[in-house]
């Protein structure tokens, strides 16, 4: 059951990366639907394919696992990569279809939102320059964050050296108290 549910999560990506790109490709590049699922899914295809093997390289070990915890992580792997192989398939085959023959050329002037659309999109071209204004001054001072970095992995090793050499009577003490 866990399994269906992770796999609903992971199956509905691939279909939907393709649509989203298909839609882009018609409205950044002005081409009909057909040319621009052919497009797209020559962007896309090679990622699809690598998500599908990555995804089944890591569940396909818990196939093998043995005892108790192998009988139901079995079930798990199993349910997982199988669906996971039959979303790419779908997401390969009938979605590019579906977007050639179900959506339609983006209009001359482009759509026109209506007011709540429209604020949400300057609202979020703000916060999208903002963040990308942000990133690039953060990347500007690599070397000041670098040291924070070491000093932050210092005091973790030296909190993790002091927590071996703590003497045992010191943890019988404080054990019990909150």
């Amino acid at each position: 059951m866990f399994g269906m549910v992770l796999a609903i999560g992971l199956l509905v990506d691939d279909a939907i990366v393709v649509v989203e790109n298909v839609e882009r490709v018609i409205a950044e590049d002005k081409l009909p639907p057909k040319e621009a699922t052919h497009k797209s899914m020559g962007q896309i295809q090679r990622a699809l394919v690598g998500i599908a093997v990555v995804l089944s390289a890591v569940f396909m070990p818990m196939a093998f696992m043995s005892g108790a915890t192998g009988e139901i992580y079995r079930q798990f792997s199993i349910t997982l990569i199988s669906s996971m192989l039959l979303s790419v398939f779908v997401a390969m085959s009938l979605t590019p279809a579906l977007c050639a023959t179900i959506l339609k050329a983006a209009p001359e002037g482009g759509h026109k939102p209506n007011a709540l659309f429209a604020r949400f999109n300057t609202l979020f071209e703000k916060s999208t320059q903002h963040y990308t204004d942000s990133t690039r001054s953060l990347l500007r001072c690599t070397g000041r964050y670098m040291v924070v970095y070491l000093l932050i992995c210092a005091g973790m090793a030296v909190d993790c050296c002091s927590c071996v050499r703590r003497p045992l009577s010191y943890q019988k003490r404080i054990r019990g108290y909150l």
